[in-house]
């Protein structure tokens, strides 16, 4: 690995005049990617600014607005937090999916977020909750709905010398639920060969909305938006949860890899869809 100059801010404003000062530098929320890249020569850099120890980065927090995960948040307090288990059930079970538990300790859904993954686990469940970002660089903060994060294999909407402070999560409507299925061969193999996050809103028998998006099938996470908004006002049964489905497989834009071929991906849209959409409703049933 290349020698590299390190800071450690303790405020935002701090990380932003570190990124300012080193134009190729980059941000360090957990290492768990960054380091591993670095060591494969996929990535270089010449300074890092490791955001660990800025207090908005970390925070954990549920109020009237909904909840707020900073960046740099490992997944550990995440599945162990009170509120999050209680009104996220399915943030939850995917913090304690993402690697293993010496992986969670440094992890942050953040940093796979910002990865920019077409296989990353969170960022499909994040789309479904309707999740923002809210960024930080020289010019002030803006926000970026989940789905607009990403815009290529690797690639964000991070301009230089902007990095992801939090995310945003809307409060849980009454009759929600949510939930993210995946395929993997074998437990040894932590890269989903597809991927289906969805969340679903019922109100008398019926879907108020949903929300539908895909991992590992398209050069980036992908939101089916066609998918979800057939679901609205039909009745829930098996007819309405196979054409929501069918739509996200016809949405898939897979390719064949050592993982699997591409229409191996495409049918297993469908599948994985139906089953994150059955158990996103069991969830809702019980949140009445």
């Amino acid at each position: 690995m290349k020698w590299f100059d390190y800071s450690a801010p303790e405020s935002v404003s701090g990380a932003i005049s570190a990124l300012a000062a080193h134009p190729r530098a980059r941000i360090l929320a957990g290492g768990t990617d960054l380091l591993v890249q670095m060591r494969a020569g996929r990535k270089e850099t010449d300074f890092i600014v490791d955001v660990k120890r800025i207090p908005e980065l970390n925070e954990i927090r549920y109020d009237s607005d909904g909840l707020t995960v900073g960046a740099s948040a490992p997944c550990y307090r995440l599945y162990a937090h009170a509120d999050v288990a209680a009104r996220y059930p399915s943030l939850a079970r995917l913090a304690a999916l993402i690697g293993g538990t010496q992986i969670q300790g440094r992890a942050s859904i953040g940093g796979n977020l910002c990865n920019a993954a077409p296989s990353a686990d969170a960022v499909p469940l994040l789309i479904a909750l309707g999740a923002r970002c809210r960024i930080a660089g020289q010019a002030g903060e803006r926000e970026v709905v989940v789905e607009e994060f990403c815009t290529a294999p690797g690639v964000n909407v991070l301009g230089p010398g902007e990095f992801l402070v939090s995310l945003l999560i809307p409060p849980p409507a009454p009759g929600s639920g949510a939930h993210y299925e995946r395929f993997i061969p074998r437990n040894e193999m932590d890269i989903a060969v597809a991927g289906a996050g969805a969340s679903v809103v019922l109100e008398d028998g019926h879907f108020r909305s949903a929300r539908i998006a895909l991992a590992s099938v398209a050069p980036t996470p992908l939101f089916v938006r066609e998918a979800g908004d057939a679901l609205a006002g039909k009745p829930v049964n098996e007819e309405s949860i196979n054409e929501a489905a069918n739509l996200a497989r016809d949405a898939a834009r897979p390719i064949s890899d050592m993982r699997a071929p591409a229409e191996y991906r495409r049918r297993l849209c469908a599948v994985l869809t139906r089953r994150a959409l059955t158990r996103a409703i069991e969830e809702a049933r019980g949140n009445r």
